[in-house]
């Protein structure tokens, strides 16, 4: 396979944003490279699309002035000392304020803004090193609160929370009740997220 322009030019924060390859491609920064995001198979949308449901379910129920977005809102996060790298979650929950402010301009949180409540990948076979490993350690140097990796592949899902700087995870697989401190009251099954769709 050619290697594009795209896929070989490092990318300066900046270009990155005006970025337009005249195609729906959406893409990460990571390193000041372009990584096209790939649609997923239908589970992983059906898990994102369910989450985002049930997360804004639970925030009218508990009327917090928060908002569930799936693959809307990116992160710029540090990487390898660098900052010119720039997630896109699969679904993220931020304040609605904050998501106000970025109606006006690119719906990318900057390092000097609050970071998400929470953040959520849902893995696939060419992002689980990504998901489980690099996005780990971005998501914990900008002190996300709460980041989950839904992983249909192993069955489980594991609820990273942050306890004095670092990121302790928990492992969830079956009928197990998820855990979270952003939704404390939560009553959600690992079963019933990798089902989404069914």
């Amino acid at each position: 396979m050619t290697a594009t322009p795209a896929s070989t030019k490092k990318f300066t924060f900046e270009e990155y944003l005006n970025y337009d390859d005249g195609t729906d491609t959406r893409y990460e920064l990571v390193n000041g490279e372009l990584v096209p995001m790939s649609l997923g198979s239908g589970q992983h949308g059906a898990i994102m699309h369910f989450l985002e449901q049930t997360f804004n379910g639970e925030i009218a129920r508990l009327v917090r002035d928060w908002i569930a977005l799936k693959a809307l809102v990116g992160v710029r996060s540090p990487r390898a000392g660098k900052w010119d790298t720039s997630r896109i979650p699969d679904v993220v929950v931020i304040p609605l304020s904050q998501w106000r402010e970025l109606r006006n301009r690119e719906a990318v949180i900057e390092l000097n803004e609050p970071p998400p409540l929470l953040v959520v990948e849902v893995v696939s076979e060419s992002t689980k090193t990504a998901d489980y490993r690099a996005k780990r350690v971005e998501y914990n140097v900008l002190e996300i609160p709460e980041y989950w990796v839904v992983d249909p592949l192993t069955h489980k899902v594991t609820v990273f929370t942050l306890v004095e700087e670092l990121y302790e995870g928990v492992e969830f697989v079956g009928g197990d009740r998820l855990r979270s401190e952003t939704f404390p009251e939560l009553e959600l099954t690992v079963d019933q997220v990798l089902a989404a769709g069914d």
